[in-house]
């Protein structure tokens, strides 16, 4: 029996599946499974898939039903006793599932092992780094506050612990990760890797490009947590909507100008500065309502040109948003 399982759920992704496949094949650890769990693509998919010749790796076609049961139904095919998730878009460097597989062998009564993240472009360019947030043991209040394990390609998981708190929430159309590692934290210990081993895709067709959906996926999440969590963590609840709204905002500006994405983005900017108001006394925010401001006012293309031509540290500046996640209250 192979010591880990990898599942690659997979819904048309023909433009990266290979290249997600071969970073899997590649790791250091050689002794895995690799299950890729086909959601009805309707593209090339298949075709590329078939064309790999690797012992290891076997495939299963199911009608479309989202990734929370693409992946409920990776974790009832896997046949190992730890298990890890990549998305057909994303990539991982060649020691991940080696070193995570170190870490929870290491401590024995932790669920869940992750490392940090960094950000490619559709091209696999490095884009920028991701949080870099460390906790180890009872990490329970600080997921809470925020997701800092950043992508449902990170973590690798005891696979008994995911089959005690229910696998993942097949009513989720976006956040069932951070949603499944909340109910693990608030029975079991993890443990980090502080090294960047992941390299998440973001492509504006991706689904955390749909903020709206995202917020109010992610509401939910946060509402039942907080109605599960103990009394002692309910002050954190204005720190974890103040982080999320953080989150959202920069999402929408990572775009292209648009007045109705300009007005999301300014009904987010609200949302956060109103429960940190600390931020209002960074220049940066300033110059962020700047740019939402062109993008209610001004068409597109004048936008576009105004930002690109007049304010040089405008295009990029809501990424400094990232920068102000914090895991323990302002």
């Amino acid at each position: 029996m192979p010591i880990v399982s990898v599942v690659i759920p997979v819904y048309n992704g023909e433009k990266t599946i290979r290249e997600t496949i071969d970073c899997v094949l590649n790791q250091s650890l050689s002794d895995f499974e690799l299950l890729v769990i086909n959601d009805g693509s309707k593209d090339s998919t298949l075709e590329i898939v078939s064309k790999i010749q690797d012992p290891r790796l076997n495939v299963f076609s199911y009608p479309n039903a989202g990734l929370a049961a693409t992946r409920n139904r990776g974790i009832s095919l896997a046949s190992s006793d730890y298990i890890s998730f990549i998305d057909a878009d994303d990539l991982w460097t060649p020691d991940k599932l080696e070193a995570q597989l170190k870490a929870l062998q290491e401590n024995p009564q932790a669920a869940v092992a992750y490392s940090w993240t960094d950000c490619i472009d559709e091209s696999s360019q490095f884009l920028r780094k991701g949080g870099y947030l460390t906790v180890n043991g009872d990490v329970y209040s600080q997921l809470l506050v925020v997701d800092f394990l950043e992508s449902g390609s990170n973590p690798l998981f005891r696979k008994q612990a995911l089959i005690e708190v229910g696998g993942f929430d097949e009513s989720l159309t976006a956040a069932e990760d951070w949603d499944i590692l909340l109910r693990l934290a608030a029975r079991y210990p993890f443990v980090a890797v502080p090294s960047p081993q992941i390299l998440y895709r973001v492509s504006p067709t991706s689904m955390s490009a749909n903020v709206e959906r995202q917020e109010a996926t992610c509401l939910k999440v946060l509402e039942r947590a907080y109605t599960q969590a103990p009394a002692s963590l309910q002050y954190l609840k204005k720190y974890s909507m103040a982080n999320l709204y953080k989150y959202l905002t920069y999402k929408v500006l990572e775009g292209t100008p648009e007045r109705n994405k300009g007005l999301i983005a300014a009904r987010f900017f609200w949302e956060f500065v109103s429960r940190d108001r600390a931020l209002l006394r960074k220049r940066f925010i300033w110059k962020i309502l700047l740019k939402i401001s062109l993008w209610i006012f001004l068409s597109p293309q004048q936008a576009q040109r105004v930002i690109q031509a007049k304010f040089k540290t405008l295009p990029h500046i809501h990424t400094t948003l990232l920068t102000q996640f914090q895991i323990e209250p302002f």
